[in-house]
């Protein structure tokens, strides 16, 4: 069986570092090819059903993504709910990978529109483990971490769905 990615906020050229058989990308801009979808992350869903990929990779994006907006009176949590489109759109079993600048270095603060700081702490306490506390912000999965790195500034995250929900 083909096994297929999706690369958040991927420009022109979608990446694949888990060597998927289908490859790919989505992101703000509308770009002339049929396997780069176009979504404003910060307010829309990643389109398409659920349970579609076998992994998904957010390389140097995440930090871009407001933690936090005030639309028409409402709170709305834009980190939390991709983090709860990441999980819905993931397979059982199903691996999402995060590259991010990371605190304290400071290449995580020094670009102004890395809004959403990232620490060692933010995916296994807020997403991962039987009771993420991201919950109480919205957040509706539950991953099972995989494993964190450091590589010079930037932390990569791996998180599974888990094969029961």
């Amino acid at each position: 069986m083909a096994t297929t990615t999706l690369d958040l906020g991927c420009g022109p050229n979608p990446q694949n570092p888990y060597n998927a058989d289908e490859v790919y990308g989505l992101d703000i801009r509308q770009l002339d090819n049929p396997r780069i979808r176009s979504a404003d992350l910060f307010v829309q869903p990643i389109p398409g059903p659920d349970c579609e990929f076998d992994f998904i990779t957010a390389f140097h994006f995440i930090e871009h993504l407001p933690r936090v907006l005030y639309v028409d009176g409402r709170t709305i949590f834009p980190f939390v709910r991709l983090m709860s489109e990441v999980y819905r759109k993931l397979k059982p079993g199903g691996i999402f990978m995060s590259a991010t600048p990371n605190f304290p270095h400071p290449q995580a603060w020094q670009d102004p529109t890395h809004v959403n700081i990232i620490t060692a702490e933010t995916f296994p306490v807020y997403f991962a483990g039987p009771d993420p506390t991201a919950r109480i912000y919205g957040f509706s999965g539950g991953f099972e971490m995989v494993k964190q790195e450091q590589r010079a500034h930037v932390l990569f995250s791996e998180l599974r769905r888990p094969l029961t929900s």
